[in-house]
C-alpha cells in the first residue's frame, strides 16, 4: 500500500482513467454535502492566498483487466467527493465555453475531463457505475441530461449558485486542482483488499464478498464488454438470490468438495479465475445460481415431489447439505438421475437428519460430511447413486432403530431454537402417515400441548403428588404433543374439555384422544412409544447393522450405573443420584448462566428453597435437588438438560454396570 497527499491536479491529469466498481452504490451525495464543498471552495476563492485544503482521501488498486488501453485505476473509496469534482469542472468548461473563453473550455476538458486522443469509454477519466454512467457520459459530451439523476441534479445545483456568486472561473480552477488537497492511497498486490474495504466502510453500507468477487471477476473482463456481460450473467443472479449471493457463492466453491470459510470466499475463487476463464465461469455460476434459487425457493421448482422434498429440508436448516444439492441438481437438469432418483436423494437426506436430531448427534461436523459425499458417489457409485448416498451416510453418525425409538420416547422436542420448527414437521408427518384422502392445510395448525405448558390448579391435583416431576420430564416430549387450529381456545384448559374438543378433530393425531378418559404419564408415555414406532416407519433405517450398544438406549430401570463422562471429565459414581448430582455440578461450574435456565425450567426438582423438595442433596453452587426420582426421571431430566444447554450425547455418556 503507498500512501501521500497530493493536489488533485496530480490525481486526475495525464492519461488515466478512475472506474468506480460495480458494488459501489450510485451517485448519492445530495444537497447537505454539496453545500459544504461549496462553502469551502467560496472561502478559498475570496483569500488573496488561498491556503491548502485537505478534502479527505481516494483508496484506488490498479486494475489489471486489459492489456492495451489507458491505465486505469479501480476507485475503492472516495468515488462521491471526485465525481463532484468532475461535476463541478465540467460546469466551469461548459459556463467558459457559453462566455466564449474557448480556450479556457478546452484547457479543461482536453487535460482535466477526457483522455484526448482515446477512443469508446477510454475517452473519459471518470468511469461511473453502470447506473450513473450514461449520465455522466452525456455531461462530458455536452448533451441533454435527466433531471431525475443525482449526477445531474448535482449540476444544475452548482450552476444556480455559480449565478448567485461572482466567481473568477479561472481562479476556482486554479483553487480546486492546486489548493485541494488529498491522500492517495493505491492498493497493490500484497494487500488484503477485504480487510481495507471492511474498514473503509465500517460506518457505511458493508461490503460482502460477493461485492469484492463481483469486482475480481469484471475487472478480469474488457471493459467494452462488462456492461453486456454484466447485464447477462450477474444482474439476474443479484435480483434473484440478493442477500443470499455470498453464501451461494461459497457453497458453489464447496462443491468440488472443499471447505471453505465464510473469510476465505474471495481468495478462493480468485484461484479459478483468470482472464481467460472469467466470461466462462460468471456463466457457470450464474447457471448454479439457478438451482440455487429454486434451493432455496422450492416454489419455483415445477416437480411436485422435488418440491416438497426440498420445503421440508429447508425447514430443518440443511445448508450444510446445499454444496451436495448443487451438485444433484445439476445432475437432474443434465438429466443423469431421473426426478425419481432426486427426490428419493432428497428424502434420505431427511431422513438421516431426522435421526441424527432425534439422538441428539452434533450438527457441526455436517459442514464437512457433505461436501465431500458428490466426489465419493462419483468414484464409488456412478450408476447407484441412491444406494451410494445411503451407503455412506449409514457410516457417518446414522442412528440405529433402537437408539432412535428411545430417544423419540423420551426427549424434549418443544423448545428454543428451531426445535419447534422441527417438532412441527415431525407431527405433521405422522399425521401424513394415516394416508388421509384429502390433503391437510397444516399452515393454520400450532403444536399444542395436551398436559399444558402452566399447571393450574386442577392440573396440579389432576396429576397427583408428582405432578411437579410429571410436568417437568414430560412436558415437551411427543407423546404430550398435537397439532391443532385450536391453540389459544384449548390454552391451559382441564383435559375432559381438552379431550372433547380433540376428538372431534379430523386430524388422526386428536382422533386418538377419544379413547383416553385420562392423561398423566402413563399415557404420555404410552402415546410416545406409539408415535415412535410410527416415526420408524416415516423414517426407516436404510444401513446394513442395524443394532446399537450404546448406552443410553438401555431401559436404565434396575440398573447400577459405575461411571459417568461429562465434557472431557470422568467421575465414578454409585448409583443415579450421583449421575444427576455430577452433571449439575459440572453444568453450574462452566455454564452458570445455563444452569440457571435449567433450574428454572425444572423448578420442581432444583432449587435453592430445599423446603420444597422431599429428600434432598446440595450442589457445590449450594442449590438443592430432588434425589427421590427412579433412574429413568433422571436419565430423561440428564438427557433433557444437556440438550437445553446444546450438548449432545457425544458430551454425556454413563457407563452401566454388565
Amino acid at each position: 500500500m503507498q500512501a501521500k497527499e497530493t493536489k488533485l491536479q496530480e490525481i486526475i491529469e495525464g492519461t488515466k482513467q478512475y472506474v468506480i466498481p460495480l458494488f459501489q452504490r450510485t451517485y448519492s451525495w445530495t444537497q447537505k454535502e454539496w453545500d459544504v464543498l461549496w462553502k469551502d471552495l467560496l472561502e478559498l476563492c475570496d483569500m488573496d492566498t488561498p491556503r491548502t485544503h485537505f478534502i479527505g482521501s481516494i483508496v484506488c488498486m490498479p486494475s489489471e483487466s486489459v492489456p492495451e488501453g489507458v491505465a486505469k485505476f479501480l476507485l475503492i473509496d472516495g468515488q462521491q467527493r471526485l465525481t463532484t469534482i468532475f461535476i463541478i469542472l465540467t460546469l466551469l468548461r461548459d459556463k467558459a465555453s457559453e462566455d466564449g473563453d474557448t480556450l479556457f473550455a478546452n484547457e479543461i476538458n482536453d487535460t482535466l475531463l477526457v483522455n484526448l486522443y482515446k477512443k469508446g469509454t477510454d475517452y473519459f477519466k471518470l468511469l461511473p457505475t453502470q447506473l450513473d454512467r450514461n449520465v455522466f457520459e452525456k455531461l462530458i459530451n455536452k448533451n441533454e441530461t435527466d433531471d431525475s439523476n443525482q449526477i445531474s441534479l448535482a449540476y444544475n445545483y452548482y450552476k444556480k449558485k455559480i449565478r448567485q456568486h461572482q466567481i473568477d472561473f479561472t481562479k476556482l480552477k486554479t483553487i480546486i486542482t492546486s489548493y485541494l488537497s488529498i491522500v492517495s492511497i493505491t492498493l497493490d498486490s500484497s494487500d488484503n483488499p477485504y480487510l481495507v474495504f471492511e474498514s473503509l466502510n465500517a460506518k457505511g453500507r458493508p461490503l460482502t464478498q460477493a461485492d469484492l468477487i463481483r469486482n475480481y471477476l469484471f475487472m478480469r473482463i474488457h471493459i467494452n464488454n462488462q456492461n453486456d456481460v454484466y447485464k447477462l450473467y450477474w444482474l439476474p443472479m443479484q435480483q434473484s438470490l440478493g442477500d443470499d449471493l455470498t453464501e451461494f457463492i461459497r457453497h458453489y466453491l464447496m462443491m468440488s468438495g472443499n471447505i471453505i470459510k465464510q473469510s476465505d470466499i474471495y481468495y478462493s475463487l480468485k484461484e479459478q479465475v483468470s482472464p481467460d476463464n472469467a466470461i466462462e465461469y460468471l456463466e457457470k455460476l450464474k447457471k448454479y445460481s439457478t438451482y440455487y434459487d429454486k434451493i432455496k425457493n422450492p416454489e419455483k421448482e415445477n416437480n411436485e415431489y422435488i418440491k416438497r422434498g426440498l420445503k421440508r429440508l429447508n425447514r430443518i436448516e440443511v445448508t450444510t447439505a446445499y454444496p451436495l444439492l448443487l451438485n444433484f441438481y445439476n445432475d437432474y437438469f443434465n438429466q443423469t438421475i431421473s426426478d425419481n432418483d432426486f427426490s428419493q436423494l432428497l428424502n434420505i437426506i431427511e431422513n438421516y437428519l431426522i435421526r441424527r436430531f432425534v439422538c441428539n448427534i452434533p450438527s457441526n461436523q455436517l459442514n464437512k460430511i457433505f461436501p465431500i459425499i458428490y466426489s465419493i458417489l462419483k468414484e464409488k457409485y456412478p450408476n447407484s447413486i441412491v444406494v451410494g448416498l445411503k451407503n455412506i451416510l449409514q457410516d457417518k453418525g446414522y442412528p440405529k432403530d433402537n437408539e432412535f425409538l428411545s430417544r423419540f420416547r423420551d426427549i424434549a422436542f418443544y423448545g428454543g431454537g428451531d426445535r419447534a420448527i422441527k417438532a412441527k414437521l415431525i407431527l405433521e408427518s405422522l399425521e401424513e402417515s394415516f394416508s388421509h384422502k384429502e390433503k391437510i392445510d397444516f399452515d393454520n395448525l400450532t403444536i399444542e400441548h395436551v398436559m399444558p405448558q402452566t399447571l393450574s390448579e386442577w392440573w396440579q391435583e389432576y396429576l397427583g403428588d408428582e405432578w411437579g416431576e410429571t410436568h417437568d420430564i414430560y412436558l415437551h416430549t411427543i407423546g404430550n404433543l398435537t397439532l391443532t387450529a385450536y391453540n389459544s381456545e384449548l390454552s391451559n384448559d382441564i383435559y375432559p374439555r381438552k379431550q372433547a374438543t380433540l376428538k372431534d378433530s379430523h386430524l388422526e393425531l386428536n382422533k386418538y384422544f377419544s379413547s383416553v378418559e385420562k392423561w398423566s404419564r402413563e399415557e404420555i408415555e404410552k402415546r410416545s412409544s406409539l408415535l415412535a414406532d410410527k416415526a420408524l416407519h416415516i423414517w426407516p433405517y436404510f444401513g446394513q447393522d442395524n443394532y446399537s450398544s450404546s448406552n443410553e438406549v438401555i431401559h436404565v430401570t434396575g440398573t447400577t450405573p459405575i461411571s459417568l463422562y461429562i465434557l472431557g471429565q470422568y467421575f465414578p459414581v454409585k448409583n443415579w443420584r450421583d449421575v444427576l448430582e455430577n452433571t449439575l455440578n459440572v453444568i453450574a461450574d462452566l455454564e452458570p448462566q445455563k444452569f440457571s435456565t435449567i433450574s428454572d425450567y425444572f423448578s420442581s426438582k432444583i432449587g435453592k428453597d430445599k423446603s420444597k423438595f422431599r429428600a434432598i442433596r446440595q450442589l457445590k453452587n449450594g442449590y438443592y435437588f430432588e434425589v427421590n426420582l427412579s433412574a429413568q426421571s433422571i436419565q430423561k431430566l440428564c438427557y433433557q438438560a444437556i440438550e437445553m444447554i446444546e450438548l449432545t450425547d457425544n458430551d454425556w455418556e454413563v457407563e452401566i454396570q454388565s
